[in-house]
């Protein structure tokens, strides 16, 4: 089922863990040599700004085909488009598995771009070709559920993990077309993610620190973050959203009983994907449990309908702070900074890239920020130029 040999993707983890090692300096550059010539790996892949400039190259050059094709083929039948576009997706998926398996591409964009367009054009075929016959019985939802099986083949064969989160995204769409309940609807979203992380809980239990385990990890942190929008209700509910400012609770769309149900389950899912993620020693789960209890933080005063004021930012920012530089002192108290095999230390570089990811974010989303002007006046209207010349010159 898997596009590269298990053993290539092993030895490219290797291969980034001795880089990453010796830029901590945990390895001289001599033993990164030695060792890297031990690993052998006939994967093909690239670095993160031609990945990106690959993928969106392929992706406008796939489109322009498809719409120079429909340019001179016109086709007036949506049904007889729809079977284009299911032809065209068949050519990507294709045109994907050749690149890799030929070629061995991993991660170069090309095939991504590919993959990603085959479960689009899917989509739109099964759309229009089937959509007139199935408008008003309620199967229209055959269109997200092609999304969903064909986002799951694309993850399972190529291993991208956004290609897992777009199945997830697919199978959120599926319930409003079998029901009008919102409560319904969230249970069966839930539901469906609870069994996706009990499955991916089992499946990890025979990988330990393997490439898969670290897929793993990512795909049961993208499972917990799905079930805890799907059950937190100031965040999933548009018309929740839109109440944050006033006083008061309001459970309209949904039942008493259910609407309080989630509020206890949004304080229990951070604490269970916390404990999870340090009992297995988890950094992911760990980052995403963290994120989502300070999420719950934030919804808390709107479930219970208390006034929001401008200055609850400040606090809970000042509350975070403490927390963290308290934990820090903690960990750094133990013997050589060490508490039960946890610390606080950075060990390896890809903390460092987080970390940079996370103060580029913040800066870029600050209300403050702006580029810098100069309105200093004395630099200008100065009435001498160069060689003579006047201002005016």
């Amino acid at each position: 089922m898997r596009a590269y040999a298990a053993r290539d993707e092993e030895n490219l983890r290797t291969l980034r863990l001795l880089k990453d090692w010796t830029s901590e300096g945990f390895l001289s550059e001599a033993q990164h040599l030695t060792m890297k010539a031990d690993v052998p790996c006939g994967l093909r892949p690239t670095n993160g700004f031609l990945r990106f400039a690959f993928l969106v190259f392929t992706l406008i050059s796939v489109a322009a085909t498809v719409g120079v094709f429909f340019y001179i083929f016109p086709l007036g039948n949506s049904r007889a488009a729809g079977v284009v576009f299911l032809i065209f997706a068949a050519l990507c998926y294709g045109g994907a598995d050749v690149a890799v398996s030929r070629d061995g591409l991993y991660r170069y964009g090309v095939e991504e771009a590919l993959a990603v367009l085959s479960v689009v054009f899917l989509c739109v075929g099964v759309a229009l070709t089937f959509f007139d016959r199935v408008a008003e019985s309620g199967a229209e939802s055959i269109v997200p559920f092609c999304g969903t099986v064909a986002s799951l083949l694309i993850y399972r064969r190529f291993g991208y993990q956004y290609a897992f989160l777009a199945a997830m995204i697919c199978v959120a769409f599926m319930p409003r077309y079998w029901t009008t309940s919102h409560t319904e609807q969230h249970l069966f979203i839930a539901g469906v993610y609870a069994a996706g992380l009990i499955t991916v809980i089992r499946a990890r239990r025979t990988h330990h620190f393997d490439f898969q385990d670290d897929e793993y990890s990512i795909t049961e942190a993208l499972l917990w973050v799905g079930i805890y929008v799907t059950i937190n209700l100031q965040i999933s509910s548009v018309e929740q959203v839109r109440k944050w400012w006033s006083a008061g609770p309001d459970s309209g769309e949904f039942s008493k009983s259910f609407y309080w149900v989630t509020y206890v389950l949004i304080w229990c899912l951070p604490a269970g994907m916390l404990w999870r993620a340090l009992r297995g020693r988890d950094r992911v789960v760990a980052r995403v449990g963290v994120i989502v209890a300070i999420l719950t933080l934030v919804t808390n005063k709107p479930y219970l309908g208390w006034q929001r004021h401008p200055w609850d930012p400040m606090l809970l920012g000042i509350v975070l702070t403490g927390v963290a530089v308290a934990v820090k002192r903690w960990l750094g108290a133990g013997e050589d900074g060490i508490r039960r095999g946890f610390t606080a230390r950075r060990f390896s570089a890809a903390d460092k890239r987080f970390q940079n990811l996370l103060s580029v974010g913040a800066l870029a989303t600050s209300p403050g920020f702006a580029p810098a002007t100069n309105s200093d006046p004395t630099f200008s209207g100065g009435d001498t130029g160069g060689g003579g010349a006047s201002s005016s010159y």
